[in-house]
């Protein structure tokens, strides 16, 4: 680590491989914790490259459950966290809507971690089982299309991590690559940041990460999520090209509101929300995921266009298959209970 180190002292660049290297030292616990707080505080003082996210990344990857998935064109959307918002679940939300629209998700969250409920939070008091075994995750994916794989049950050797983190108090890569390990490979995926200014660098890490299409998005009001408050800023990879652009909801159609209309609050008011918005209930709530499962669907490739997602993820809550698909989920519980 001593020549890594150095090259960071002096304000260098880490390649893949010396990111890679460095990674699994950390991860295998054979760095001092002394190395390991200098390795993460110096990459966050100059920040991150994609080439140090991605080396970060494959090395978490390569000691997660492998899931042994058959399924074609599988995708993600998650947020980093880190916003301040305190808004209900969307992305969760929107993963059954996206579901429903026929795009395979595996939805990759954890606990709360920057706000007060996070994914696992919300599923776990719907009854949806988080500590499923690899080839029950398997199944659920083929099978109903959506399947949640609660991240430290799939990451069982970052504890260590964890800990390093209590003590070091700061912000490191760990707060910005959470969405980007999910252990499925993914062809696509929808990717909030709350860092404006890293949209160009998580694309390219997406791209380095083998994602054929992705979205990565910092909302109005800097939220790690699309939002209907006013302008977002969008990249757009496909095949390894990058488009930047803004999209305001007005121009598809959307209403506008404040971020305030979007505050949640514990497991069960989001939980009681997240089911109002698959029941059809209009309103706030049902136009910001809507507007995120839109996106998600284009990121994906299903629809040509933003409207047209959004047209589908309309179709997905009106027809009832969104639900479905959070009852198939709700339903399996029952049947792997004793």
């Amino acid at each position: 680590m001593e020549p890594l180190l150095a090259k960071l002292t002096n304000t260098k660049v880490l390649t893949y491989a010396e990111a890679l290297q460095a990674s699994r030292e950390l991860l295998d616990g054979t760095m001092p914790d002394a190395v390991a707080g200098a390795f993460l505080s110096m990459l966050q003082t100059r920040g991150e490259t994609a080439d140090e996210v991605a080396g970060m990344v494959e090395a978490i990857r390569e000691k997660a459950q492998i899931i042994p998935l058959q399924a074609a064109n599988v995708m993600d959307n998650c947020g980093t966290g880190g916003d301040g918002s305190q808004s209900f679940n969307i992305s969760t939300t929107a993963a059954f809507v996206i579901a429903g629209a026929g795009v395979t998700i595996a939805k990759h969250g954890n606990r709360s971690v920057s706000s007060r409920t996070g994914s696992a939070d919300v599923l776990e008091k719907l009854g949806i089982p988080l500590y499923l075994p690899a080839e029950e995750m398997t199944h659920l994916l083929e099978e109903n299309g959506i399947a949640f794989l609660f991240a430290p049950h799939v990451h069982p050797g970052l504890k260590q991590v964890m800990q390093l983190r209590k003590v070091l108090r700061i912000p490191t890569i760990f707060n910005l690559i959470g969405p980007l390990t999910n252990p499925v490979q993914l062809d696509s995926q929808l990717l909030g940041i709350y860092r404006r200014d890293m949209l160009v660098m998580m694309a390219e890490a997406l791209h380095k990460l083998g994602r054929k299409r992705a979205i990565v998005i910092n909302g109005a009001g800097y939220m790690d999520e699309a939002s209907l408050a006013g302008e977002n800023h969008l990249v757009l990879l496909e095949d390894g090209k990058q488009t930047a652009f803004t999209l305001h909801p007005e121009e598809v159609g959307l209403p506008v509101y404040p971020l305030e209309a979007i505050k949640g609050g514990d497991a069960a008011e989001n939980a009681d929300i997240l089911l109002r918005v698959l029941n059809g209930e209009p309103g706030v709530h049902r136009d910001t995921v809507i507007l995120n499962a839109g996106l998600g669907i284009f990121a994906n490739g299903k629809a040509p266009s933003i409207q047209e997602g959004i047209q589908l993820a309309k179709e997905s809550i009106d027809s009832g298959a969104a639900r479905q698909k959070l009852q198939y989920l709700m339903d399996y519980k029952k049947e792997v209970t004793p």
